[in-house]
């Protein structure tokens, strides 16, 4: 009976406490600061509202405004910043009315906003500020609408900012969500960026952001001589580093031109190892739309330097591949590719594709050749398979295709990459921020 009663004691307790709670978080009436000294719109409750705590998620470099603007007020700043550059005044969200109601900003907007802080103009990577250009596609300079700051492309005529982009500076900022496969542009800009400030000797300030496919590192490693855009350093096909991680090695390994090295400041994630899950708010580009096409982009990637279709000009982009020449009796899927959002010309646009379709296929985080190998074996004409210069610049050697061709197994093919793969690993061990 004594049990009993002081069962009913507790749970009486517990549920009075949590009352307490609850009315201490009703909604008031008037206006709030955030923890920077940013106004917050004012919001008006009609009932009790409840906050939830997310102390245990990632935060990314963005979002920890605390941390950085102050190394921002009064400086005559640059951002180089895409559709990804998202930030949350808080990680906290209020339930109104059984609906998340969040403080969600560009970091152009919010710093541009911001009155102690000038921004003077924005740089924008491959597939433009907005990221409506389709890969490859060169962008124009111009002006966003929305702030009326000029944007200058590092997709154009120069990737690299000049002199006298920079002569107005006193800092620049760097923020964009990259997805760790060396031919995805991004590094390449970050290169490009850190070089030109350390010959202008700005400093330039890092917002991290996790790597999707941050939890392994495999694939071919790049060969000097097949340095291009697509690929600027001799690391493997997946690097497996943040964007935060990545700058550091760039530094660390004198790859910036004549070996100067960048000021740089990162800003690190919060909560984050290599293997925490992290699904992208946003497209980090139009043509990976979801988590299943960016695992499967370091694969399917490769496609891109031949001449079958990787998913582009369908809904379903680098999560199916097909082309007119592949053997129709070996494959029953079939799709059509046609021009879309991010894909102006497909390959084989308004031709009847026959390949594999992945969208519903479980797939892990991993590299591999069995699908580039698979539609080889299975084309009908081989000699249409390869763009070659493409290709290499793709996997970073000759020998790839070669190997291919020559009819090597996919573990043959590894053996021929392993203590590359090992030497990077030791130098990359150097610059990890995150377990």
């Amino acid at each position: 009976m004594r049990f009993k009663v002081f069962k009913n004691t507790v749970l009486f307790s517990i549920i009075f406490g949590i009352i307490l709670i609850v009315i201490s978080c009703a909604g008031k009436a008037g206006s709030d600061k955030s923890d920077n000294g940013s106004e917050i719109k004012e919001q008006h409750f009609d009932r009790l509202s409840v906050t939830i705590s997310t102390q245990k998620d990632i935060i990314v470099g963005a979002n920890q405004t605390e941390s950085y603007l102050s190394l921002l007020q009064g400086k005559r700043v640059g951002i180089v910043a895409n559709q990804t550059s998202i930030l949350k005044l808080s990680r906290q969200s209020v339930v109104e009315h059984d609906k998340i109601v969040d403080s969600e900003y560009h970091l152009v907007d919010y710093l541009n906003s911001n009155k102690s802080i000038n921004v003077v103009k924005v740089f924008s990577p491959e597939h433009g500020f907005r990221g409506k250009a389709d890969a490859g596609e060169l962008v124009e300079d111009g002006k966003d609408k929305k702030t009326g700051l000029p944007i200058f492309s590092l997709h154009g005529k120069h990737k690299k900012p000049s002199d006298a982009l920079l002569q107005d500076l006193d800092i620049v900022v760097f923020d964009i969500q990259d997805v760790g496969v060396r031919f995805y542009t991004y590094i390449s800009t970050l290169h490009y960026v850190m070089e030109a400030c350390a010959e202008n000797n700005i400093p330039l300030l890092i917002l991290d952001r996790p790597n999707p496919n941050g939890s392994y590192v495999d694939g071919p490693v790049l060969e000097k001589q097949h340095r291009s855009f697509l690929g600027m350093h001799t690391i493997p096909l997946v690097h497996g580093m943040t964007i935060g991680e990545y700058a550091k090695m760039i530094n660390g390994e004198h790859w910036l031109n004549n070996g100067v090295q960048c000021n740089i400041t990162v800003i690190p994630i919060k909560n984050y190892s290599h293997n925490s899950r992290y699904s992208l708010p946003v497209r980090p580009s139009p043509n990976l739309p979801n988590d299943q096409s960016i695992t499967l982009y370091p694969s399917l990637g490769l496609f891109e330097g031949t001449n079958i279709n990787a998913g582009r000009g369908t809904e379903f982009q680098f999560q199916r591949y097909g082309a007119p020449f592949l053997d129709s009796l070996e494959y029953k899927f079939t799709y059509t590719p046609k021009p879309n959002f991010g894909s102006k010309y497909p390959k084989h646009d308004g031709k009847r594709c026959f390949g594999v379709d992945l969208s519903n296929t479980k797939v892990e985080k991993t590299f591999t050749l069995k699908y580039v190998l698979d539609a080889y074996h299975n084309a009908i004409d081989k000699s249409k398979v390869f763009n070659t210069d493409n290709f290499t610049k793709h996997a970073g050697t000759e020998k790839l295709q070669q190997q291919i061709e020559a009819g090597l197994s996919e573990t043959e093919i590894r053996k021929t990459w392993s203590k590359d793969l090992e030497h990077f690993k030791t130098i990359r061990s150097k610059y990890l921020i995150y377990d």
